[in-house]
């Protein structure tokens, strides 16, 4: 099924693509593709070496012909996204991702595909193994660890490189240069709860949320996709009001950096008012069908017995929950006030468990600002301590600051002109990048990202253009041939 991947112009970068992605690759097990970099390094007679934290960062020395030139670093992140259909038996972390073609589009079969950032390894992989592409030293920078954290960028070793200027290979529109995006943290919240005893003449049912498109939760935000938490308790809340019932158990959207496209709930009712909340919960869809039918067609709503053995939460627990991820921000908080079109602050409720005895909630806030993403964070964390929740901020990490007169973002822009005859777009993302973390370490190294066309990255819809590969890969060898002389 992959070979058919192989033979895609430019060849070289879709089966080293193809290679990439018969190695597990997963956040913060990336020992296997690491291995697998060093063994294509050692091939090639290249030197590569392991920072403290584990990047890996291969030398390629220039061509004759750019001896002069400025040292550039190009760098991808090595982990992928684990996300698949819910009817989908996929093992992530021993099997290899299958890929299919469908018309200009690169899939997966039910899984994300990895072109979020295979793609980029992909080609730097192809420059260094290039024999006929003029280029200056090169050292290639492959991080771990991006997608859930970004470690790998964050602990950095300050002294493994020296590029004057960065090409980061991260970014999904073919027609964009990118030169600032969002900082970030991640919100943990925790709390044990009390049970009570099964209410008389009760039953279980459970509800399940499903059939969001998904996504990712700093690049397509602002697109008002569906949450499946907060419709999920959105419904909870309105039962609440109307009935006696008590939540037993809750399992919701999976990584912070995924709008969460599933989750479901067991909770207690009474037996008698079965049929009411069954045609309460067909009313709450179809209102709320309406509302997302463009964005998520497939948008879905269904209640069935639950089996097994359950514990109610106690009243007191149980509202607690309820208030407190309603009033929880959901998508957009700020929209930028000096950049059109532009996510300020935004949080993701991405993941939520509530099982034996203790709730987990996990978000992401994001933020180009650094005091919008210190209130969102704090009023968050305020919401969920009120009602005696434990709140833990980490991984936070900076944006990416823009540099609008580097001579690197002039020389992307004339080499996208001459190439395509018109003019990129220039601008600032609201995901994150590891842009801004490296430059904390390198302070004086250029940096612009760019990269090929990506459809519904960190959702099992990830799909990669064909076409824009293949015109993003001419702007790539183009940018390596000028780069400029040393100062």
């Amino acid at each position: 099924m992959n070979n058919e991947i192989r033979v895609i112009e430019p060849s070289s970068l879709w089966n080293n693509f193809t290679n990439l992605n018969s190695v597990p690759r997963p956040s913060k097990k990336e020992e296997k593709v690491i291995d697998f970099l060093i063994q294509f390094a050692e091939k090639l007679n290249l030197n590569c070496f392991k920072d403290s934290i584990g990047n890996l960062i291969i030398n390629k020395p220039s061509t004759d012909d750019m001896k002069n030139c400025k040292t550039i670093v190009l760098q991808s992140h090595v982990d992928m996204v684990h996300e698949k259909n819910n009817d989908v038996e996929f093992d992530f972390e021993n099997s290899g991702i299958n890929m299919h073609i469908e018309g200009d589009w690169v899939k997966a079969k039910g899984t994300t595909l990895g072109a979020d950032n295979g793609l980029g390894v992909a080609s730097i992989m192809s420059i260094l193994q290039s024999t006929d592409i003029s280029h200056p030293e090169i050292e290639a920078l492959f991080t771990i660890d991006e997608e859930t954290g970004m470690t790998g960028a964050l602990n950095l070793d300050e002294d493994v490189l020296k590029g004057e200027i960065l090409l980061n290979l991260d970014t999904e529109e073919d027609d964009e240069i990118c030169i600032g995006c969002a900082g970030g943290v991640d919100i943990t919240i925790n709390k044990t709860y009390e049970t009570e005893d099964n209410h008389p003449e009760s039953t279980f049912i459970k509800i399940l949320v499903n059939g969001l498109t998904g996504g990712h939760s700093g690049a397509e935000i602002h697109k008002g996709l569906g949450n499946s938490n907060k419709i999920l308790n959105s419904l909870l809340k309105h039962l609440d009001s109307k009935y006696r019932v008590r939540i037993s158990e809750i399992k919701g959207g999976n990584l912070r950096n995924a709008i969460p496209r599933e989750s479901f709930s067991v909770i207690q009712i009474q037996t008698k008012d079965y049929s009411e909340i069954d045609q309460e919960i067909t009313n709450f869809f179809n209102l709320n069908r309406i509302k997302y039918n463009d964005l998520d067609p497939n948008f879905n709503i269904s209640l069935s017995d639950a089996i097994g053995e359950y514990k109610p939460l106690d009243k007191d627990d149980h509202q607690k929950l309820i208030e407190c991820l309603d009033a929880c921000p959901n998508g957009v908080f700020l929209m930028s006030r000096t950049i059109d079109n532009l996510v300020e602050t935004s949080n993701n409720l991405a993941n939520i468990v509530v099982r034996d005895g203790s709730i987990s909630i996990k978000c992401l806030t994001r933020s180009s600002v650094e005091n919008s993403k210190s209130e969102l964070s704090n009023l968050i964390s305020n919401i969920f301590k009120n009602k005696g929740f434990e709140v833990k901020l980490s991984g936070g990490y900076p944006g990416w600051e823009p540099n609008m007169n580097s001579d690197i973002l002039s020389v992307a822009i004339n080499c996208y002109k001459k190439l395509n005859n018109e003019s990129p777009k220039v601008n600032v993302i609201h995901a994150g990048l590891e842009c801004g973390i490296i430059g904390s370490h390198y302070p004086n190294m250029e940096m612009i990202s760019f990269g090929p066309t990506i459809l519904g990255a960190h959702s099992p819809d990830e799909k990669a253009s064909i076409s824009s590969t293949k015109k993003f890969w001419s702007f790539l060898i183009e940018i390596l041939k000028n780069i400029p002389k040393r100062d």
